[in-house]
């Protein structure tokens, strides 16, 4: 058979090739797909005034399919699954069979920064709007559940009142920007990214020049030596760094994703400063804008065009027809301590304590959400920060406040002092919720955590479990020290039941590893607890001294590994 190196089947000439990715730097703007067609026959934002003054007064029924399963998402609104559809029927049904008329509504996050008036609207909402409910996302982001469409126009009239709003939360539009947790009172901060953050929200969040993006953009700006956004693995990055000659910036990574195509971000090599960020910023997503994949969706993130060019041509591609000027070359960050999750008790650089907890598997509800904000009140603290790792910090707390809140805080479930099971878990929402989904993913987290609490009470390592419920990597399986992607497997009877293909070894920082995949490697839902009991146990009693989990797993025998 002819292949495209095959003499017979010589290349395609160049322009067909780029007609083929609809790249519209290239003049090729037609639509190649309906997702294209829809954005090009409207932009996503304008759903909005459709939301208000037509769908939120007739009901779920009228809403237009183009907008329902398009364009809600520019405004942080996706269907969630109906009810009692199994896993194993999650690709063989229509959009229209899988969608409940309920609503999962993405509340956008910036840096993760709140104040109190603005955790108890959220409190508020998830109560009188979304049945009690509330996950704090690896994004940064809260996630409520059960929202009617009748009820979006008070909601968002609630947000914004507070400074929040569910703009492009979703859609291929510019999504929440990631900071770091402890910006601006973390004691050994190399710089506070902060004023970047807000200077690109300000500007560019809700810009209709920048909301038609061939898929989604996720950027990251952290300062802290902790590298505490998971840099490696988004869009385009931003992580502090300290210049010889210019002192406190930061490196520029780019390309980077997971999902079923994982591949860590590359290094530009500049060095830019906090004033820079914005320009660079831009430049960046535009470069996406037009130049990006369009044809193919699975193909359609910035990491693949990065993949193509390479980082060198980037830069220059950058530089020449974006900034038009040339950026200072720059060192790159320096290794990560072992920790990046800021859970604990740690002192600021002012005296004043944060205290970080840990939610089971970000899983939270308004109720706990009100009880936190008075909690946090009663400690004379005003400020609270969510995670890149489902988790919560408490700012600017007194010492003499840190014991009462450390005691309430553990009331509500929420242990500054948590296992390093339930430390180190993430979940993504599962089939609970997520039309994509195959398996459940919350519950069954916590349970599992629950058990190996009780078997393994003396384990003492850092150990990441990232359980998700498809293969799209939302809780970054490939990188974790026990990643689970979940699937239909068979059990001991040959029965098909929900289960779980094991990636082991992941890792992040400068020597980021995707996680192995032993052969064969499945296990059932029902197996998970004793699975990773016996593999934990397995790491304990063979690791070197100091050896990490995921050093072991990369070397260790398949055997000890199922």
């Amino acid at each position: 058979m002819a292949t495209d190196t095959d003499d017979a089947a010589p290349p395609r000439p160049r322009v067909e090739r780029a007609r083929g990715q609809g790249q519209w730097a290239l003049g090729f703007r037609e639509p190649l797909n309906a997702n294209e067609r829809t954005k090009a026959d409207d932009d996503g934002l304008n759903v909005r005034a459709r939301i208000e003054n037509i769908y939120s007064k007739a009901g779920f029924a009228s809403i237009d399919l183009a907008d329902l399963n398009g364009r809600f998402r520019w405004w942080g609104l996706y269907t969630q699954r109906r009810p009692g559809i199994e896993g194993g029927r999650t690709a063989t049904l229509e959009p229209h069979e899988l969608s409940d008329e309920y609503f999962m509504l993405r509340i956008r996050i910036d840096g993760g920064r709140l104040n109190l008036e603005q955790l108890r609207a959220i409190a508020h909402i998830s109560t009188a709007y979304g049945r009690d409910s509330a996950d704090i996302t690896d994004r940064q982001n809260i996630q409520l559940h059960w929202i009617r469409v009748e009820d979006v126009p008070a909601i968002w009239q609630a947000l914004e009142a507070v400074g929040l709003t569910t703009a492009e939360a979703c859609g291929d539009t510019p999504r929440v920007i990631l900071g770091s947790p402890v910006a601006g009172v973390a004691a050994h901060e190399i710089i506070d990214g902060t004023p970047a953050i807000e200077a690109i929200v300000q500007r560019f969040v809700g810009d209709p020049t920048l909301s038609n993006l061939p898929r989604k953009f996720k950027t990251a700006i952290s300062g802290s030596p902790h590298q505490d956004v998971a840099h490696e693995v988004n869009d385009l990055s931003f992580v502090g760094v300290r210049h010889p000659e210019h002192g406190p910036g930061f490196d520029v990574f780019v390309g980077g994703g997971l999902s079923t195509n994982p591949m860590f971000a590359q290094r530009l090599g500049v060095f830019v400063t906090l004033d820079e960020i914005p320009e660079v910023w831009h430049g960046i997503i535009a470069i996406f804008r037009d130049y990006g994949y369009r044809r193919l969706r699975h193909r359609a993130r910035l990491k693949f065009l990065v993949a193509d060019w390479g980082a060198a041509k980037f830069r220059e591609v950058l530089e020449t027809e974006y900034l038009h000027r040339t950026l200072t070359d720059g060192p790159p960050p320096d290794a990560p301590p072992e920790r990046r999750d800021h859970v604990g008790v740690h002192r600021q650089h002012d005296g004043r304590y944060y205290v970080g907890v840990a939610p089971s598997v970000g899983r939270v509800s308004g109720a706990a959400l009100a009880a936190v904000a008075d909690l946090v009140e009663a400690a004379g603290s005003g400020q609270v920060r969510l995670t890149a790792q489902q988790k919560l910090i408490v700012l600017d707390v007194p010492d003499g406040c840190v014991a009462a809140l450390r005691e309430g805080l553990a009331d509500l479930g929420l242990d500054p002092g948590p296992s390093e099971f339930r430390r180190g878990a993430m979940a993504c929402t599962g089939i609970e919720f997520c039309k994509l989904a195959i398996v459940e993913t919350k519950a069954l987290a916590s349970s599992t955590i629950a058990h190996l609490e009780r078997a393994l009470p003396d384990f003492d390592a850092p150990l990441s479990l990232h359980v998700n419920g498809c293969p799209n990597s939302c809780a970054r399986i490939q990188v974790a020290d026990i990643g689970l992607k979940g699937s239909i497997v068979r059990d001991a009877d040959g029965e098909s039941v929900e289960g779980f293909q094991v990636h082991l070894g992941g890792t992040l920082g400068p020597d980021a590893s995707l996680g192995r995949k032993p052969r064969g490697l499945k296990v059932t839902s029902a197996e998970l607890p004793h699975f990773v009991e016996r593999v934990a146990g397995r790491y304990a009693s063979q690791r070197n001294n100091g050896e990490s989990f995921a050093s072991w797993a990369q070397r260790a025998d398949e055997a000890d590994l199922s």
